[in-house]
């Protein structure tokens, strides 16, 4: 990298050590006096203020330059200044991108399309050959006012730094809380409560069967003999046996397999089987 020094500032005759300083500094090493046999070309440094992005772009930049409504675009005028800069382009030896040059054909096709003469029935409104470019260029200026807005805006790295710094270690003791008795309890009651919210009922298959019963029932029971009713029912499988007895009784009556006979109301039941 090579710094320059500007020796036409008067201020800069001497440094802080009375000392001249250096007319450019070549890798960090002053350079006091420059080589008898230097040659700079007279094209060596060139300055462009307007840089294009493409024919869209420059075709932009002379309608607006002007002042120009871009529905209606002076195509001849237009079309003469573009020529202008591409023959700038190549006076200026830079490396000519075919998208101006077929930008040139377009803007030569359309000012050929508008001299020549068109039918009075048609309006100017319809087929006018400007249209399309006219489009492009609207859609073209959108896009670009919305990449302007958006590189307005703050930007990692160029316009704010994110803070990077690192913590320190610190060596925090550690306190081991103090707990009482009382709320050892009240936490181990609290998670029992909330244990037993999520205990299941588990339904079991009763042992005893209705129709198991009425099968043991016709076996003991005769159609010639009365059996009485009491002793049709176990007691001493307790109350779900006495249940599910009476409840096969009554499914044996049902079907109208068994007979049952009382004699007088309150008088004890006697059961036989069907013939």
């Amino acid at each position: 990298m090579t710094e320059i020094a500007d020796t036409d500032n008067p201020l800069q005759g001497r440094d802080r050590d009375g000392e001249t300083p250096p007319a450019a500094r070549v890798r960090g090493e002053p350079l006091r006096e420059f080589p008898r046999d230097l040659y700079i070309p007279p094209d060596a440094l060139e300055v462009f203020l307007d840089a294009f992005e493409g024919p869209l772009d420059l075709l932009l930049y002379l309608i607006r330059r002007q002042n120009l409504d871009v529905v209606d675009i002076p195509i001849a005028a237009i079309t003469r200044q573009y020529m202008d800069y591409v023959d700038l382009m190549k006076g200026l030896r830079l490396e000519l991108a075919a998208e101006y040059l077929v930008m040139a054909a377009v803007l030569a096709e359309i000012k050929s399309r508008m001299l020549l003469p068109r039918p009075p029935t048609v309006h100017d409104d319809e087929h006018d050959p400007r249209a399309e470019l006219v489009w492009r260029l609207q859609e073209y200026e959108r896009y670009k006012a919305a990449g302007q807005n958006l590189d307005a805006w703050p930007r990692t790295g160029r316009d704010v730094f994110p803070a990077v710094v690192e913590a320190p270690d610190v060596d925090t003791p550690r306190c081991e809380p103090e707990v009482a008795l009382r709320e050892l309890l009240v936490a181990l009651a609290e998670v029992m409560t909330r244990a037993e919210m999520f205990s299941h009922h588990h339904v079991q298959k009763e042992a005893l069967s209705v129709r198991a019963r009425m099968s043991e029932t016709l076996s003991r029971l005769d159609s010639h003999r009365f059996t009485a009713f009491t002793e049709l029912l176990h007691a001493e499988e307790g109350r779900a046996g006495v249940v599910v007895g009476f409840l096969a009784m009554l499914e044996l009556i049902k079907g109208a397999l068994v007979e049952v006979v009382q004699s007088e109301p309150l008088a004890p039941i006697y059961v036989r089987a069907r013939a």
